[in-house]
């Protein structure tokens, strides 16, 4: 039964659902759930730092019910999705309404479509890469796939990574520099792997080139099936999850760099090099995305498997919770900035 204890992760598209069917201020309701609910199950279930055995790794590694639970993820957010898109077309709402869809819909995507691809982007049979790129759709974030998987795995703490942000940079800085920085990084990243290739950039290798398309493709097929007004709200929706996203890279790798070792080399990525929370119900929702060093530390060990660290610096509250209190800079910076190691919040990246 321990198995299914990530079946509470459809408790997001639940709330979402609840949140089309609704008018006034049940359109927000994924956003209660996500920013008041969870944070509060988080409390009162704690945290647990154990992980678990040798001998059930390998067990557990294997038990397909783990990766079927991630696919299902694929026709509950789109059926979701489109739930949204009638309930635009066919009603008419008030603004503060439209907010609140709109807010909800971007938690389902953040949780439900990014997250889960993320998972399943780095891992190696083609139909799973193909859900994960599948996933990144409705977000307009395919080029992600690219950039995470190629550029921020390699340069995670370094300048290098638009992924990781600086010390005292505050989120809404980071949401500008971390957008841009990684959808430019994925075109070098592509082009690299052109050339390694040897292929032009008109070619059906071309990824990057054609996420453009296929994106393209989605948004406009809403404006033809529905109408301006629904593609719009697809738009802002898809703009929202990856702004949900970038906030959860925001505090997954605040202010924690790698060094530079006399060689002119960085150091190899440690479990100090991600923040961790072991929170039960935010580490359940995520799929354990909040043990992110294990994950940096070997990026294709399944969700079921990943491991708490010691040495890892440790969030004082779940994900939810640290999610809304970085939209809070000045209380972000209060309550994080002393859990910073000390010789990280020194301006130079280098190591003599």
């Amino acid at each position: 039964m321990k198995d299914l204890k990530y079946l509470f992760a459809y408790t997001v598209p639940i709330s979402a659902y609840i949140a089309f069917e609704s008018t006034g201020i049940g359109c927000y309701t994924a956003v209660f759930y996500a920013f008041i609910i969870l944070p509060f199950l988080d409390i009162l279930t704690g945290e647990t730092q154990a992980n678990i055995s040798k001998e059930t790794v390998q067990s557990k590694k294997n038990k397909r019910i783990f990766d079927w639970m991630l696919y299902l993820n694929l026709p509950i957010v789109f059926g979701l999705l489109f739930l949204a898109f009638i309930k635009i077309q066919s009603s008419e709402y008030a603004l503060y309404e439209l907010i609140g869809m709109g807010l909800s819909a971007g938690i389902l995507l953040a949780t439900n479509a990014i997250n889960v691809a993320h998972e399943l982007g780095h891992r190696k049979p083609y139909f799973e890469r193909f859900i994960s790129k599948f996933l990144y759709m409705p977000c307009l974030y395919m080029h992600f796939y690219i950039e995470h998987n190629f550029g921020h795995h390699l340069n995670v703490g370094t300048p290098e990574d638009g992924a990781t942000a600086k010390y005292n940079q505050n989120v809404y800085s980071f949401w500008w520099s971390s957008v841009s920085k990684q959808y430019f990084g994925a075109w070098k990243r592509q082009l690299d792997l052109l050339k390694a290739q040897k292929k032009g950039f008109i070619s059906l290798k071309n990824d990057v080139f054609w996420y453009h398309f296929i994106q393209a493709g989605y948004i406009f097929s809403i404006y033809y099936l529905f109408s301006l007004k629904v593609m719009l709200f697809a738009v802002v929706v898809g703009v929202l999850s990856f702004l949900f996203l970038e906030t959860i890279n925001y505090i997954e790798h605040y202010g924690l760099k790698r060094f530079k070792l006399p060689s002119g080399r960085y150091e190899r990525v440690q479990p100090h090099h991600s923040w961790n929370s072991n929170f039960n119900i935010g580490r359940i929702v995520l799929y354990e995305l909040t043990r992110h060093s294990d994950h940096h530390f070997k990026a294709s060990k399944k969700y079921q498997v990943l491991d708490s660290h010691e040495k890892s610096p440790t969030l004082p509250m779940g994900y939810p919770a640290s999610i809304l209190l970085s939209l809070l800079p000045p209380l972000w910076f209060y309550v994080i900035n002393p859990l910073v190691p000390e010789k990280m919040k020194k301006g130079t990246s280098t190591v003599c």
